[in-house]
């Protein structure tokens, strides 16, 4: 059974023993889930539980926090993709001053010594840790000498000729390369959440949207979007969405907002999540709504036509399952 836990202090977590990897984890990428696997074959080898350890914020995020860092997924989607890898621990750790200002050496012995009983551990080879960034695979192999376990350092991941490094995924995200991100990630790019009530100004212009507040995560992307979205009928249904401050409305607030093509159900509250496609253009400040309404009329038509272009998980007649969700009374 899959365990979450998020204080650095306390009892032994793992009394039989641990085989435990580090890190931020930021997406839970291709090289991240190899990293993870490799844990999960060694615990059960040595017949004791697969931990990682992470944080939240991430480190970066501590450390830059007058300039906010864009991230591949919430603190949530690490949790749920950590655990489908076959972890059975997540210790979490709060990454505050405390932590922070930890020498490496304390963070060996009181957390993976004493909280996890580790066996052993994998880290990257450019893994650092505790105060000033001493802590290395270096010193986790001398402490293991010493303190009865073993450290080994987890080459980096390759796809292709390309390394597969979060920084990496982000950048494409930025450039709006979606595919060479998904196969870096090994999923598309989604992010997910509540429908929540917006000012209800796209019904009014003839574009209703489901909105989902970012709250304190930073995005990698903004602009408008060519989009899937999951969670609402059995295949995802296409759309168009805008992501960022809408500047035409003087928004201020960063919200996703997606419109369903030819969809009029009853969204708010459902957890849906919208998955990326491609980028159509950056976000703009128009004159007047008119203006702004022309131009969604076009993003759409676009938005449609890249859709339809490929699309496997969606029916032939997508206005047949709209209808078909509909009847049922899923959505009402």
């Amino acid at each position: 059974m899959f365990r979450l836990v998020r204080d650095s202090l306390g009892a032994c977590l793992a009394p039989q023993g641990s085989v435990v990897c580090i890190g931020a984890f930021d997406g839970v990428h291709c090289g991240h889930r190899a990293l993870l696997g490799r844990v999960r074959e060694r615990a059960t080898a040595l017949g004791v539980i697969a931990a990682a350890v992470s944080f939240e914020p991430i480190p970066r995020e501590f450390f830059a926090r007058s300039t906010p860092m864009p991230r591949l997924d919430n603190a949530r989607g690490k949790i749920r993709q950590v655990r489908d890898c076959g972890i059975d621990l997540l210790l979490m750790l709060r990454f505050k001053a405390a932590l922070a200002s930890m020498e490496a050496e304390d963070f060996v012995e009181q957390i993976l010594v004493h909280r996890l009983a580790m066996r052993e551990i994998w880290v990257g080879t450019d893994f650092r840790f505790g105060r000033a960034r001493r802590g290395d695979i270096g010193l986790l192999k001398e402490m293991g000498s010493r303190l009865g376990f073993r450290a080994e350092g987890f080459a980096e991941f390759t796809l292709g000729d390309e390394r597969v490094r979060s920084s990496a995924i982000r950048e494409l995200l930025r450039n709006g390369e979606f595919a060479s991100a998904a196969h870096l990630l090994g999923r598309p790019f989604k992010i997910g959440g509540h429908v929540v009530y917006g000012q209800q100004l796209g019904r009014k212009l003839g574009y209703p949207t489901a909105n989902i507040r970012l709250g304190r995560r930073t995005s990698p992307i903004s602009g408008i979007f060519a989009v899937r979205v999951h969670g609402v009928a059995e295949y995802s249904l296409p759309a168009v969405a805008s992501l960022g401050v809408r500047p035409t409305v003087d928004g201020v607030e960063p919200l996703l907002e997606a419109h369903l093509f030819d969809f009029d159900g009853d969204l708010y509250g459902r957890r849906i999540d919208v998955e990326f496609v491609a980028k159509l253009r950056d976000e703009e400040k128009f004159s007047t709504l008119e203006a702004m309404v022309a131009q969604i009329d076009l993003d759409a038509a676009q938005a449609r036509r890249l859709l339809a272009a490929h699309h496997p998980d969606s029916p032939p007649d997508a206005s047949v399952e709209y209808s078909r969700i509909r009847s049922s009374g899923v959505l009402a």
